[in-house]
């Protein structure tokens, strides 16, 4: 992201947030709709999560950072929404254990087809990690959650994956 683009936005300049708002929100939306897996969800999740960075941008203290910060706010709005529609279906998310593995080719090119089946927490990591390429350390600092939970979900959501392509 233009690090000067995010100072002129915190400085006013209407057009410059504009700007910043149209570059991030398609990656935001492709990654919200992987997390949430419900396109209708994401949308909504989107437009809380824009409204959002447009509120805090001023507590933005480096603007380097502005794309990972947008991105935690991101996954912090999905998980609160997913954990209230939770609350009210009274459906469990699946727990998150595995050893990480080797990926393979297959994997890769059936992630996207395969990202509903797995639990949102590991949607989150695959998708920062695989298909926004980001280091693990930086999905977890995305998240907010230790680089070893972060290799959890990422073997799981894996392994999942396996099975997924075993049966298909």
């Amino acid at each position: 992201m233009n690090e000067l683009l995010v100072l002129r936005a915190q400085a006013g300049d209407r057009e410059a947030l504009e700007a910043l708002l149209a570059q991030i929100q398609t990656p935001l939306h492709r990654y919200l709709r992987n997390v949430v897996a419900d396109a209708v969800l994401a949308e909504d999740v989107l437009q809380d999560v824009l409204f959002l960075i447009y509120r805090k941008l001023d507590w933005l203290r480096d603007p380097k950072v502005f794309e990972a910060w947008a991105y935690r706010i991101a996954s912090r709005e999905a998980f609160r929404r997913l954990r209230r529609l939770r609350r009210l279906n009274e459906s469990a998310l699946e727990d998150d254990v595995a050893d990480v593995e080797e990926t393979s080719d297959a994997l890769l090119d059936a992630l996207p087809a395969h990202l509903e089946a797995l639990s949102p927490a590991s949607r989150a990591v695959l998708t920062l990690h695989y298909m926004q390429s980001m280091t693990l350390q930086e999905v977890a600092d995305i998240l907010g959650i230790s680089l070893g939970t972060t290799k959890s979900r990422l073997a799981y959501g894996l392994c999942c994956l396996r099975r997924a392509l075993e049966i298909a």
